[in-house]
């Protein structure tokens, strides 16, 4: 900390501190900032004349953290941690230097609240920035997410209304276990009231979330990633089966939303799952370079030997 630094600018440096590490104590803020421990008391002092709450607590695991209070401390932002703010939200969300989205007024938002010499770069990569969209991203509804995400906290069941990617609507009730973000989507890792088995859904394909008087008890060893990929393609109700003319190590690439891939004979791989759209899960397969044949489904194999004949008619 420079010397000539003000008693009020010492004491916001020390706030940053502890907004970054609550429970730091006197002596690792003093270590930190290279002053006193007995300087560091004086600035929390000033904090906490100006109504910002500085909690401490004694002993061993003691220390100092910001309370909650009627006033909310300033939110303290390195040129760096901004900027990486920013760039976070382009990845995810690409209009974020549109003043009419939601997002982009919130980051706005933000940046006006920052110091000029903070804020100036990252609102310069906000505003210049030129993203290509995400095709394969789905942003789901805010007011579904926030009541799936409340739902699971409650530990409540609840009746969804779900679009498949067919277009077929349908009403179930489920446990919702977790919401997770998947390169780009939004699912509902969940299982069924009905069934017991596990399910996943696309949270921007559920239309309505209605809360059951039913609650429920998450698994104690639930991974909700693993169980995630595990699942993306259980449940639908098109079967498929397919035996591919490569060993497993080959082919181990292919989308787990196509379903569980496992060893077979003579080095090739079977790929078992299920669809809701044959027509698509057939183009997904053209894409794979090796041969495969279609064992199992007859939706799929109708989808197949349909895209076939368009192919072959386009070389005619």
């Amino acid at each position: 900390m420079r010397p000539d630094t003000s008693p009020a600018a010492r004491a916001l440096i020390t706030m940053e501190a502890i907004q970054d590490q609550p429970g730091i104590t006197a002596e690792r803020l003093a270590e930190r900032l290279g002053v006193s421990a007995r300087a560091i008391r004086r600035y929390v002092g000033i904090l906490r004349d100006a109504e910002i709450p500085v909690e401490s607590t004694r002993g061993p695991a003691g220390g100092y953290r910001l309370g909650r209070g009627t006033r909310l401390p300033p939110l303290v932002f390195s040129s760096a941690e901004a900027l990486g703010l920013v760039m976070a939200v382009l990845d995810g969300h690409h209009p974020a230097a549109d003043p009419d989205d939601p997002v982009g007024a919130a980051v706005a938002k933000l940046l006006r609240a920052m110091p000029q010499h903070v804020a100036d770069q990252a609102d310069v990569v906000r505003r210049s920035t030129a993203a290509a969209p995400d095709r394969g991203a789905a942003r789901p509804d805010p007011a579904t997410t926030v009541d799936l995400v409340r739902a699971r906290s409650e530990n409540r069941c609840v009746a969804v209304l779900y679009r498949s990617e067919n277009g077929r609507e349908f009403t179930t009730e489920v446990e919702p276990w977790a919401v997770v973000v998947r390169h780009g989507r939004w699912y509902l890792l969940c299982r069924s009231v009905r069934s017991g088995t596990v399910r996943t859904y696309r949270v921007d394909r559920i239309h309505r979330v209605e809360p059951l008087d039913r609650t429920f008890r998450l698994p104690d060893d639930l991974d909700p990633v693993g169980s995630l990929e595990e699942h993306l393609a259980a449940g639908w109700e098109h079967p498929t089966e397919v035996l591919i003319e490569a060993p497993l190590a080959e082919v181990a690439w292919l989308p787990r939303t196509m379903g569980r891939l496992e060893a077979a004979d003579e080095g090739r791989t079977r790929l078992v799952g299920t669809t809701s759209n044959p027509r698509g899960y057939a183009e997904d397969l053209a894409r794979i370079p090796v041969p495969f044949t279609v064992v199992g489904g007859p939706d799929l194999r109708t989808a197949v030997a349909a895209l076939a004949a368009h192919l072959a008619a386009a070389t005619r």
